[in-house]
């Protein structure tokens, strides 16, 4: 007998939010099928689940115009399992989505009507322009300011779109997947670039220089995205936002284009996983080329695309104005504080704290100080000696989006100095150096004000509210109510002088009213 999980069928499993009814997307692209369970459907998506099956549909089909039989029982099976998937994960709404190879292969209906028999919800077969719609607004799901071209490299298709103030104009679709071009190039990556460059011809969105920077989506360029970060040693193995400059992404690609993915010529190619390794000079060769045509300076790769963006323009538009960072940030807080509402009382006396001792905020550094605030005492069940660099982990290696890898690392920053103290010499420091000198200086403020607000709180709300801090010359105060004298001891003398010193004062004294 199969038995349903759920938060309310198991009110003990507490791991995920009370009351949230689980989404799905069946995703069947030219290259693999994948199911992603969502938590919910949100602003701020969490996987539940995430399940692929490289079936290949797109294989042969510029050539025979029909899905091949083989590639089309693969993944009917994998659908029949992701069926299961979704029965056991009691998700409330399946979106199944197919693409170009479903679209363009005259078995494609016959094959789309199988397919809607096993998972039981209809299957909408985008069009190119849909595919590129929703691939733009993955990117703004993820990065709500970004601001350029945004690509979607799938297995038979590119998908090109412009975004500019959350929305997107002029999608465009080109015959360029990567199991396209090995089809039509015969295997060979330096062909595919002639015909790479004749196929982007009639693109109007990749005018030279007119826009910056190049938003990269799919797996493929994903891989590359990882390459990279392998061969230069980043210290953040994450590609969701990842930013490089456009003159590295090109020469990196060049070589492969070159090495054709031959592990004896292309440095660091054992990193990328089997799947993707044939394919990978073939994605490279589009990036490069994408690159050149519009003389872009940038690009960021995205981890979001097409299932993200197509549950994101469901929302309205009150959900698609909520910050995806923040969102992310206090559910986190509702699943792993001791008690979450006392991330407000910091939220709000930070913000005064900030303003008594004269650090202006940028939009963007409030948005991190109130992440910062949520997120503050995630590492509460680890070991004392621990909880510093668990918390590095859990924040620098989230899924939370709409943030930039150096606002990722002040997260952690913050917390390794909320945890470990100013003297800390964490294994992280790399990552942790991120930051920035600005951002770093920041942290170390925050963390130090965490300091003195949680042993004065015990992390429970209702105490800071009643304290506020004053300047008497250079002299930084704190103020106690009478009835909390008890809480003028050692530690808090001790740290509070520590805060004051990181504001700039000379010293820093408590005072009961």
């Amino acid at each position: 007998m199969i038995r349903f999980w759920s938060v309310e069928s198991d009110p003990a499993g507490q791991g995920r939010l009370a009351g949230a009814k689980p989404v799905a997307v069946l995703d069947i692209g030219s290259n693999s099928v994948r199911l992603v369970v969502y938590e919910r459907l949100a602003r701020a998506l969490t996987v539940l689940y995430n399940e692929k099956s490289s079936s290949t549909l797109g294989r042969g089909v510029a050539a025979s115009g029909k899905l091949a039989e083989t590639s089309v029982a693969s993944a009917l099976k994998a659908i029949r399992r992701f069926a299961l998937v979704c029965r056991l994960t009691e998700v409330g709404e399946i979106y199944a989505i197919a693409t170009s190879a479903t679209r363009e292969a005259s078995n494609g209906p016959e094959f789309a009507r199988a397919v809607e028999e096993i998972i039981g919800v209809p299957v909408r077969v985008l069009s190119g322009e849909e595919e590129a719609h929703f691939a733009a607004y993955g990117i703004v799901a993820g990065m709500p300011d970004f601001k350029g071209v945004v690509g979607d490299l799938g297995g038979g298709s590119l998908e090109l779109a412009q975004v500019e103030d959350g929305e997107d104009t002029g999608g465009e679709t080109h015959e360029l997947g990567v199991i396209r071009l090995q089809d039509d190039s015969n295997m060979s990556s330096s062909k595919a670039v002639s015909i790479i460059r004749e196929r982007l011809q009639s693109s109007k969105l990749l005018e030279p220089g007119k826009r910056k920077t190049f938003g990269a989506i799919g797996g493929t360029w994903r891989s590359l995205a990882k390459l990279h970060q392998a061969r230069c040693q980043y210290s953040l193995h994450m590609v969701q936002d990842y930013a490089v400059p456009a003159a590295e992404i090109i020469s990196l690609c060049d070589e492969l284009v070159s090495g054709n993915g031959d592990k004896k010529l292309v440095k660091g190619i054992e990193t990328v996983s089997g799947s993707r390794k044939d394919l990978l000079p073939f994605g490279a060769a589009v990036l490069a080329e994408v690159l050149r045509a519009g003389k872009f300076e940038e690009v960021v790769f995205s981890a979001l695309g097409v299932r993200e963006g197509y549950l994101f323009d469901i929302l309205d538009e009150g959900e698609k104005a909520i910050d995806p960072l923040l969102q992310a940030a206090e559910e986190i807080s509702l699943l792993r504080s001791r008690a979450p509402e006392f991330s407000h009382d910091l939220i709000v006396a930070s913000k005064a704290f900030f303003d008594l001792v004269g650090v202006s905020e940028t939009q963007e550094e409030t948005r991190l100080r109130e992440a910062a605030c949520f997120m503050s005492d995630i590492g509460w069940r680890a070991h004392p000696d621990y909880r510093g660099e668990q918390s590095i982990q859990a924040v620098a290696f989230s899924d939370i989006v709409g943030v930039s890898h150096a606002g990722r690392a002040f997260l952690a920053r913050t917390l390794a100095f909320r945890y470990m103290g100013f003297k800390q010499k964490s294994p992280s420091a790399k990552l942790l150096d991120l930051t920035g000198s600005k951002l770093g200086k920041r942290s170390k403020l925050l963390a130090a004000y965490f300091r003195v607000a949680y042993p004065l709180a015990a992390a429970m709300p209702g105490i800071i509210p009643r304290t506020y801090f004053a300047i008497d010359g250079k002299t930084l105060v704190l103020h106690l109510p009478s009835d909390l004298a008890f809480l003028d001891g050692d530690r808090i003398r001790g740290r509070h002088r520590q805060l004051a010193s990181e504001a700039g004062f000379k010293d820093g004294t408590i005072q009961i009213d």
